[in-house]
C-alpha cells in the first residue's frame, strides 16, 4: 500500500482542477473535484466523476458512488476526523472508494469495481482504514489492483465476498474491531495480513470461511 502514496499525490493535482456542483433542488450535492469542508445533506460522485476531501465534511442524506467513480476522503498521512456520514455508503462498480479517519453511520456497501488499472491514479484500489462504521461492511465482487479494510471499529457484521486484486499483497484485512461476525468467501487471494506489519483483528461474533483465525 506504501507504494501507492505517490500516485494518489499525482492524482490529487488532476483532480483539483474539476469543481463542485450541487442541483437545482439544493438537497444533492454533485460531487466531481474537491468537496469543501462544511455540510452536505446527500452527496453522489457521478459516473467517472472524481471526488476528493481532506474534510472536515458532515453528510446527512448519505454518500453514492457511481460506475467508474473515484471517491477520496482524508488520508493514512494525515491523521484527523474527515467526515461524520449518515445514511452510509453506497458504491456500485466506482473506481475506487478510498475513506480515511471517518465515522459511517449506516454502512458501508460496495458492489463491483472497475478493473485494476485506470482512473487518476493508473491503479485502482480501495481502502477503508481508521474509521467507525456503524451498520456493518460489505464489498462483493470487487475488481481492482489493490483492497485494504484496515485498523477500524465496525458495529456490524462484515462481509468480503469474491473480492479479486491484481496485487498478490491486496486483501489485507487486519487490525479491526468488529463487533459482529467476518465472513470471507471466494476472494483472490485470500484476506491476508500483507505488509501492513498489523495484528489479527479482534471480532466478538464468528469467523466463518477464509477469515478464520486472521
Amino acid at each position: 500500500m506504501r507504494r501507492l502514496h505517490l500516485l494518489l499525490g499525482v492524482g490529487v493535482l488532476v483532480a483539483a482542477i474539476f469543481a463542485v456542483q450541487a442541483s437545482a433542488a439544493g438537497t444533492t450535492t454533485t460531487c466531481n473535484g474537491t468537496l469543501a469542508p462544511g455540510s452536505y445533506h446527500r452527496v453522489v460522485v457521478p459516473v467517472d466523476g472524481i471526488c476528493l476531501s481532506d474534510g472536515p465534511v458532515t453528510i446527512r442524506g448519505g454518500l453514492i458512488v457511481q460506475a467508474g467513480a473515484t471517491l477520496v476522503l482524508g488520508s493514512e498521512e494525515n491523521p484527523v476526523h474527515t467526515a461524520t456520514i449518515s445514511g452510509g455508503v453506497h458504491a456500485m462498480d466506482a473506481m475506487s472508494v478510498q475513506i480515511h479517519f471517518s465515522t459511517i453511520n449506516g454502512g458501508i456497501v460496495i458492489n463491483g469495481g472497475s478493473g485494476p488499472f485506470g482512473g487518476p491514479f493508473d491503479v485502482t484500489w480501495n481502502t477503508i482504514e481508521d474509521s467507525t462504521v456503524n451498520g456493518g461492511y460489505a464489498e462483493i465482487g470487487y475488481n481492482g489492483f489493490w483492497n485494504g479494510f484496515i485498523r477500524n471499529n465496525v458495529h456490524g457484521s462484515v462481509r468480503l465476498i469474491g473480492n479479486t486484486v491484481a496485487d498478490p499483497d491486496g486483501n489485507e484485512v487486519v487490525t479491526n474491531t468488529i463487533h459482529g461476525s467476518l465472513r470471507c468467501a471466494a476472494n483472490d487471494p485470500a484476506p491476508q495480513v500483507g505488509d501492513s506489519e498489523g495484528s489479527p483483528n479482534h471480532v466478538t461474533g464468528a469467523e466463518t470461511g477464509q477469515c478464520a483465525g486472521i
